[in-house]
């Protein structure tokens, strides 16, 4: 099957609910003129990132009418957005949530939340307990959310779980000068280009990783954002710092010629995995 895969690499207003709303339909009628059929969104997307005590103000749940017209917009291609999401019992959370065919098909709750350097997420969001694969019309797919991706273990129990695509919003800021090989650049672009590389590689599936930019709080947001192969090589990559709508064609056969050439995945041996995580664990209680 083949279809095309896009990552909307957008500068949301902070704390601006209806701006960031009308921001994300421009984005989705350009998209839909392309004739996109997947548009991936950065993490946060419709409220931005750096949102400390505003979080309840922006909050919403899941069976409200902000979340209903977002899935309207699903109607002609599937979408993923990132927002804070209300609980029951007025929980919030770092959420991603997957639109398909007008209505909301997975929500993913951010695992890992940073508390080191820029980040206080922890201060002001609670944390996800779980990740899942579900599927859709491109096949089976999973999310992780930025700081989630920084954790190997998650990327391979969204593949054992069945995921064929890896979706990785994000909102990862500039930081830090690369000096590798003689180039220029940001050493956090490397950083996450070595990880996105090595998860589509490693587990024969295609990654998305949408990042955003623009500046909050004087904090820069670099974008980078990158469609890869199940090869690990990249289909396509968005400049540094600009507004895009990164555009390429996905073939899931790919999927299945990497897995041919490179049956790692096949061959991962849960029992023994188990076993030594659970060796592990009582060495550490002990």
């Amino acid at each position: 099957m083949k279809f095309l895969a896009a990552a909307a690499q957008i500068g949301p207003r902070l704390g601006n609910l209806d701006a960031n709303r009308e921001l994300l339909a421009g984005e989705v009628r350009k998209a839909e003129a392309e004739g996109v059929d997947l548009l991936v969104f950065p993490e946060l997307s419709l409220t931005g990132y750096f949102l400390k005590d505003m979080v309840p103000e922006v909050a919403i749940r899941r069976n409200t009418t902000a979340i209903r017209e977002i899935a309207a917009l699903s109607e002609n291609l599937s979408l993923v957005v990132g927002f804070v999401e209300e609980s029951g019992r007025h929980g919030f959370f770092n959420s991603a949530a997957y639109f398909e065919g007008g209505e909301l098909l997975h929500v993913h709750r951010k695992v890992y939340l940073p508390t080191y350097g820029l980040f206080d997420e922890n201060r002001y969001v609670g944390r996800g307990d779980k990740v899942r694969a579900f599927d859709t019309r491109f096949g089976r797919a999973a999310i992780l959310i930025c700081e989630d991706a920084w954790h190997p273990s998650l990327a391979g129990v969204a593949s054992l779980d069945g995921a064929d695509l890896l979706i990785v919003p994000s909102a990862s800021p500039a930081r830090g000068v690369s000096k590798a090989n003689g180039e220029g650049g940001l050493a956090i672009q490397r950083v996450w280009q070595s990880l996105t590389r090595t998860y589509a590689a490693a587990y024969n599936q295609h990654v998305v990783f949408s990042n955003r930019v623009g500046y909050e709080d004087g904090i820069n947001f670099w974008g980078g954002s990158e469609i890869l192969a199940p090869s690990g090589e990249p289909l396509a990559r968005a400049e540094r710092g600009s507004e895009q709508l990164l555009v390429t064609e996905v073939d899931t056969a790919n999927v299945r010629r990497a897995r041919i050439a490179s049956p790692t995945l096949r061959d991962e041996d849960l029992h023994l995995t188990l076993r030594e995580l659970r060796r592990i664990q009582r060495s550490r209680e002990g």
